[in-house]
């Protein structure tokens, strides 16, 4: 069992575990001993910040736990899920990127 206990879910498709939203809010309610209204709307106003930055093509870097950034992602061909022998072309596009700082890999591997 992990931080959130035994209600959370297997995915169908894959061997791991998922946590939800709210599952994720409990817990950080819990553990910083705000009410689960706060701890909601901290966690929010985090992903909103995260998603505007992001937005303005910034960085966000937290040290240790890893970066937040923006990587920009060329136009290439691919084929049709649907139909298979069909090429579709994809537009480039800029996507969010996040690296795992070293304090983070460590807690995971260990």
């Amino acid at each position: 069992m992990g931080l959130l206990g035994s209600s959370r879910f297997l995915t169908p498709d894959k061997e791991e575990w998922q946590v939800t939203k709210q599952e994720f809010v409990d817990a950080v309610a819990s553990k910083s001993n705000l009410s689960r209204r706060d701890a909601g709307a901290a966690v929010e106003a985090f992903l909103d910040t995260v998603t505007d930055t992001l937005k303005s093509r910034d960085t966000i870097t937290f040290t240790g736990f890893g970066k937040f950034s923006t990587a920009a992602r060329a136009a290439r061909e691919g084929v049709n899920p649907r139909n298979p022998g069909q090429k579709v072309q994809i537009p480039a596009a800029t996507v969010p990127k996040f690296s795992a700082g070293s304090q983070l890999k460590s807690a995971v591997k260990g």
